[in-house]
């Protein structure tokens, strides 16, 4: 009997897979908070990732300290999962070069990511790329450290395919208020918060260029936050609409109320899930050639385009957590 193959191994045409990422990226700051998203995160699981901020969380003056603890509560028994990041201070800033000699020198062997801030194009993109690859090779770490970006800057934002294109970059990520900000009140800010932020022109075309750009490239666009934190179904409304619209399929939170609308929001529906994984079963029962099928809609032709899509759909909904069938895991493992 033939040996059933991945989907992993047949569906991308020899390029590398799509990068799949939890739905949810939640940013905490102080070590208060560290603590809380760490313990939040035991309770869920690994359905979101954290990510610790050393450019908004450190005190001035105490940015050694902060990233210093940040790193080691990454390396601690907390860490459950492995799915801690860290946001370091910007390129420019005194602070950049240090705080990321010591989150790769102290945790470099479990950190999921570097959060990259305020690049201004392409140059700083590389440069940021080059500071992290040497820290890697200093501290022998074995195995590269995946880089995540903001695009905030009219640069990074006019270079964002450019940027996308980097292997070392798996996701990116739009910030809206600094993008805003950047056009001296000429946009309004009412498009910090919705429904402005999804209808402004100016705005809606950075969110599409930034998700265009990393569906092109197979990386993870992230959506900025709903800074109205006290209320988590404003939360879900804008996971629901930047998914819908603008296609992203990450969204960061700011606040633990947060973390669940996103993820109930960027979660498939049980039942769309259940259909990706029958689809594909039968698909690599016959080997990856089209199969027929026939459903309420009628009958229906499935190729390796269509499998692709259902692959993604079975991925998100693992990844969120849903309770599947046995045979279901059993090809996300092969």
């Amino acid at each position: 009997m033939p040996t059933l193959l991945s989907p992993r191994d047949v569906l991308f045409d020899g390029e590398a897979a799509p990068v799949a990422l939890p739905v949810c990226d939640h940013y905490a700051g102080s070590e208060k908070l560290m603590h809380k998203s760490l313990a939040l995160q035991a309770e869920l699981g690994p359905v979101f990732d954290i990510t610790f901020d050393c450019e908004d969380g450190a005190l001035v003056g105490d940015a050694h300290a902060h990233v210093e603890l940040a790193a080691r509560l990454i390396t601690s028994d907390d860490n459950r999962f492995g799915r801690v990041g860290l946001r370091v201070h910007d390129l420019s800033h005194c602070a950049f070069a240090d705080d990321l000699d010591t989150v790769v020198r102290i945790a470099g062997h479990r950190l999921a990511y570097v959060m990259f801030p305020k690049w201004r194009g392409l140059a700083d993109a590389r440069a940021c790329l080059e500071a992290l690859d040497t820290c890697v090779k200093r501290y022998g770490v074995q195995r590269p450290i995946p880089a995540h970006g903001l695009i905030e800057t009219h640069g990074a934002l006019a270079e964002v395919f450019a940027i996308a294109a980097l292997p070392e970059v798996e996701s990116l990520s739009f910030g809206l208020m600094d993008f805003v900000s950047a056009h001296r009140g000429a946009i309004g800010d009412d498009a910090m918060r919705s429904p402005g932020q999804f209808e402004h022109p100016l705005v809606r075309r950075a969110k599409l260029e930034i998700a265009a750009a990393c569906h092109a490239y197979g990386k993870v666009p992230s959506h900025n936050v709903t800074t109205d934190f006290g209320d988590p179904h404003r939360t879900r409304l804008d996971a629901e609409r930047a998914a819908r619209e603008f296609g992203y399929t990450r969204m960061w939170s700011i606040h633990p109320s947060q973390v669940r609308a996103i993820v109930q929001a960027l979660t498939p529906a049980l039942a769309d899930v259940e259909y990706a994984g029958k689809i594909l079963l039968q698909a690599q029962a016959a080997h990856w050639g089209p199969i027929a099928t026939t459903d309420a809609s009628g009958a229906r032709l499935h190729d390796r385009a269509s499998y692709r899509y259902y692959w993604s759909v079975l991925q998100q909904g693992a990844r969120a957590g849903l309770t599947l069938p046995a045979e279901f895991h059993a090809l996300l493992k092969v």
